[in-house]
């Protein structure tokens, strides 16, 4: 289809510079190209478009009418690609973004808001589930995923990591004591995410030690975890994103402050166009510039 919208656009050069030398000119290519491109034509059409001669060139009854419509034609791709290149400078249109719940809800979210507000031309579509979804199956323009990456084809840019932080509430900590060490967790409730390692792991410089679990409470949420905490059930160790307003508020007093956690790779991703749309692009860009 494109090399028959090719000759059309030769053929109409050519008819409105009233020779295949002019048209040739104009776009940049020999007179025999612009002959074989209307002599291919005339072929598919089964009749002549221009009757030639030494002197001049002329268009027939049929090259007159198929002219015009060969103008709507290529009017009509230029409007198209005008179109399409609006879209791609300036952000507009539906954005469909995937993150994981916690995250969306609590990092992302704000965020978006912002960018909403700078691109008010961009309608943003929210899809947050823990599942990895298939971004070209589901229509999903960009995504967020924590954890290793899997799909190399991808196109990944590399956020903040989620921390873990340790916590308890000042009630808890005043009847039970503060712990010093990760040692001293044995001797405290600790509140433990359903399906998580039997163990809390806490490294500072070459000295490691994955300490055992023992608790009360089971939860399949952070959340709820986080919620025990503050209420004094006992000890809990959850993603910062969730602990940090209970800490910043004075609900919860963070421990073991000098010992490392796990983190866990945060990445932002878009599929692997060569010129991605420019709501795809800016969107990235400011998540880069505010989570990165």
């Amino acid at each position: 289809m494109s090399d028959k919208l090719r000759s059309m656009e030769v053929f109409a050069a050519a008819a409105t510079a009233g020779s295949f030398a002019g048209a040739a000119q104009a776009l940049g290519m020999s007179a025999v190209m612009v002959g074989k491109h209307v002599q291919a034509l005339e072929q598919q059409l089964g009749a002549r478009l221009i009757e030639r001669s030494t002197r001049r060139q002329t268009l027939t009854e049929i090259g007159t009418a198929y002219l015009e419509r060969c103008r709507d034609v290529l009017a009509s791709v230029a409007a198209a690609d005008h179109v399409a290149e609006n879209l791609r400078a300036e952000p507009q249109g539906s954005l469909r973004i995937s993150a994981p719940a916690t995250y969306g809800e609590h990092r992302l979210t704000p965020i978006i808001a912002e960018y909403a507000a700078r691109y008010p031309r961009v309608r943003i579509d929210l899809v947050l589930s823990n599942r990895v979804v298939d971004m070209a199956e589901e229509s999903i323009d960009v995504a967020i995923r924590s954890g290793a990456l899997t799909d190399t084809e991808l196109i990944a840019r590399p956020l903040r990591p989620g921390r873990m932080l340790v916590a308890a509430s000042p009630a808890y900590l005043a009847r039970h004591g503060t712990p010093q060490h990760p040692h001293d967790l044995a001797e405290h409730n600790c509140l433990v995410f359903a399906g998580s390692r039997p163990s809390w792991r806490f490294q500072r410089g070459d000295e490691q030690i994955d300490m055992p679990l023992r608790g009360a409470l089971v939860s399949n949420t952070g959340a709820s975890l986080v919620v025990a905490a503050v209420a004094g059930m006992g000890i809990a160790m959850q993603a910062d994103l969730l602990m940090e307003p209970a800490l910043e508020s004075g609900k919860l007093v963070r421990l073991l402050a000098d010992w490392e956690l796990p983190t866990r790779p945060m990445h932002i991703l878009r599929r692997p166009e060569a010129r991605p749309s420019a709501k795809v692009r800016s969107f990235v860009d400011f998540a880069l510039e505010r989570l990165g």
